[in-house]
């Protein structure tokens, strides 16, 4: 309850979403995402990738469920917004490193790119907005 209450009374840009609307995007997003990662972890297993093509997945999942103690836990703007440029960062990576070898699980991450682009631009403006 403390941690609603804090973000509730924080500043956000107009264009921010309704709380709601996160918890159904990040169900479908995680889908998405344990498929295709389960794939990429199940390639490389398999040595049928390097693990440097799977690097990128593994961080881009330690930065991913980092966001939500940074933000929501500490309660530190600054934090959580070096750590979703670090997921936006450490996506593209895995699109880039992966596309040869599988393009599908490139694909299946544009709605994730564009999720996490726009959370991006969102928790940037937050953190200005909140200095």
């Amino acid at each position: 309850m403390n941690t609603y209450n804090w973000y509730s009374q924080i500043i956000k840009p107009s264009w921010s979403p309704p709380s709601w609307l996160f918890g159904p995007v990040w169900t479908l997003l995680y889908i998405l995402i344990a498929v295709s990662f389960g794939k990429v972890f199940l390639m490389a297993g398999k040595k049928e990738i390097a693990l440097l093509v799977a690097l990128p997945f593994i961080l881009n999942l330690v930065f991913n469920l980092s966001f939500t103690p940074l933000q929501f836990g500490l309660k530190n703007n600054f934090l959580a917004a070096i750590d979703i440029l670090l997921v936006l960062g450490t996506l593209i990576w895995a699109m880039v490193a992966i596309y040869p070898h599988a393009r599908w699980i490139t694909y299946i991450q544009i709605p994730y790119l564009l999720w996490v682009s726009f959370a991006t631009v969102l928790q940037l403006t937050i953190t200005y907005l909140n200095r």
